[in-house]
């Protein structure tokens, strides 16, 4: 059984995450990636999402095991977000909640 997962606990895994990265990214190119480079990475996989979820819809021939790989880009696509926002000096956890708000109250009107 998966547990629940909290916010603040998804932020200081991915902050772990990003920062064992970067110590591979000094070992093997002498410099840590940057926010560009990260926000490329992102939308790799973002993009990644969309070709699975066409296989997932039976509508892009891509093999077996797509649920596996799906859920796992959607995942690291969440993941993404959260490091982007930290490297950015932005509260995530700020961002969606005035997303969260701001949309609901446009979609009540």
């Amino acid at each position: 059984m998966m547990t629940e997962l909290n916010f603040n606990e998804v932020i200081s895994r991915s902050q772990k995450i990003r920062e064992l990265y970067r110590q591979l990214e000094l070992q093997h190119h002498g410099s840590e990636w940057t926010i560009e480079e990260d926000a490329l990475a992102f939308l790799t996989d973002a993009g990644l999402v969309g070709r699975l979820t066409m296989s997932q819809q039976g509508r892009w021939p891509k093999g077996a095991d797509t649920n596996t790989e799906l859920s796992h880009k959607l995942g690291e696509c969440i993941w993404w977000l959260t490091i982007l926002a930290d490297r950015m000096g932005m509260d995530i956890n700020t961002a969606l909640e005035g997303f969260l708000s701001k949309t609901e109250k446009l979609l009540e009107k």
